[in-house]
């Protein structure tokens, strides 16, 4: 007799099987999706972040030293002259006077391209003086406007700063920039005490300066033979040559006059004006990304070195605030101020002055600065949207977002050499200067 064995199959079907798989991908495909637009989302608010940090770290670092444009100690150069009631120009109090001979030598080293009897974009500066004179306006503050080719009033020369190109260490294409002058406040030493200025009992003028340097002040062999004196108060200041050390003497070799000391001085303190008189350049260098590319960066050029302040600035530009002879302020850019927009808007008053002109009369009269700079990300997020990639450059002519290379900007990425894949925000500031506000 035979006995039927009964065998129940186990395990899945083919088409079981394929389901499996395909549910699988679909979930698999989630999830890269899922992480894939996570991290994308995560570089874009990453890279927006260091921009708006960039951003604001560089606006700040740029106010603080337009803030002191032309302040000498705790007065200033420039503004629009007027009478007091004794009859003085109050701007021939403001601006400090010259004795010194030779001024240029002190200023050689401070990027200046305004030099006695030269020609620099459309002024022809005065022939070296032959008597005391308040310190010009065209030798404590330089813009210089620039568009990819060039830039006005006059291309700087590369001791101010790189020439302009798309290379690493060169001076970005369309970028401005502008050179500020000051006096190092937190330098000098302070008069009182057994620091202590001598006259001349004939007629007042300084004979000596005696200084003790006290605790915190620099030491006095810092001051160099040959070195220019400034001695300062809070109405005015005096720039002469000198022999000796600690007892400084004008030098009667090298001043048109002996320099008369101001009556009531307040606060007055005594500056090495050979280093403690600072020159600042602010403008956009190129340099490398360790990926190959490249970028913009904020670099701050004071004395033979520029530190660089910030990476990520692809764009900077200035417009000075301006008071005019019939007391309108209008915002102008560099080249106008230099030339007073073509000789369209008159100079502000001056006090008298020997040099028999006064070319870039309007720096005098600059009472604020509206800073502008373009931060985008140091290195390219090709996941990016065309709508992430927007952003505005008022300069442009663009208040709205508008893409990289939309028609109409002055100045695009690509034309830096930058890439356009990039996060952009623009940053403004507008700073009233000590040039103007004392």
């Amino acid at each position: 007799m035979s006995v039927a064995v009964s065998r129940r199959s186990s395990g899945v079907t083919l088409i079981e099987l394929l389901v499996a798989l395909v549910l699988g991908l679909l979930v698999a495909g989630g999830i890269v999706t899922v992480v894939t637009s996570t991290s994308a989302s995560n570089h874009a608010q990453n890279q927006l972040s260091q921009v708006l940090e960039g951003g604001r770290y560089a606006l700040e670092r740029i106010t603080d030293d337009l803030r002191m444009a032309n302040g000498l100690y705790c007065a200033s150069t420039g503004g629009i002259a007027a009478h007091a009631a004794s009859g003085l120009w109050l701007d021939g109090l403001r601006a400090p006077t010259v004795y010194a001979r030779d001024i240029m030598t002190s200023l050689a080293s401070k990027d200046l391209t305004t030099a006695w009897g030269q020609r620099s974009g459309g002024n022809t500066y005065p022939a070296a003086p032959s008597s005391p004179y308040a310190l010009p306006p065209f030798l404590s503050m330089r813009g210089y406007d620039c568009d990819t080719t060039a830039c006005k009033p006059v291309n700087p020369p590369t001791s101010v700063a790189p020439a302009m190109g798309k290379g690493v260490g060169a001076r970005a294409l369309g970028t401005s920039l502008v050179t500020l002058r000051f006096m190092d406040s937190s330098r000098g030493w302070v008069l009182g005490g057994n620091s202590r200025v001598v006259t001349n009992a004939a007629d007042g003028s300084i004979a000596a300066i005696h200084i003790a340097s006290a605790a915190g002040e620099p030491a006095l062999k810092e001051f160099a033979s040959g070195d220019l004196a400034m001695l300062a108060d809070c109405s005015g200041a005096q720039i002469f040559a000198v022999t000796g050390n600690p007892d400084f003497v004008p030098d009667p070799t090298r001043n048109f006059s002996a320099p008369a000391l101001q009556g009531m001085q307040a606060a007055p303190k005594l500056f090495d004006f050979n280093t403690d008189y600072l020159s600042v350049t602010y403008y956009v260098k190129v340099v490398a990304n360790d990926d190959g590319t490249t970028t913009g960066a904020l670099a701050r050029k004071a004395g033979n070195g520029a530190e660089e302040l910030v990476r990520g600035v692809e764009r900077l530009d200035f417009l000075y605030g301006v008071e005019d002879a019939d007391g309108n302020t209008r915002y102008l850019t560099a080249d106008d101020v230099d030339s007073g927009a073509g000789g369209s808007i008159g100079c502000p008053p001056s006090v008298p002055s020997p040099l028999g002109g006064d070319p870039g009369c309007l720096w005098r009269a600059v009472k604020s600065i509206e800073v502008r700079l373009l931060m985008a990300g140091e290195r390219a997020i090709y996941t990016l949207t065309p709508d992430e990639q927007m952003y505005a450059y008022a300069l442009d002519g663009f208040a709205m977002p508008a893409a990289p290379n939309a028609a109409g900007r002055k100045v695009t990425p690509v034309a830096q050499g930058f890439g356009n894949a990039k996060i952009r925000r623009e940053f403004t500031a507008l700073v009233s200067v000590r040039n103007y506000n004392p």
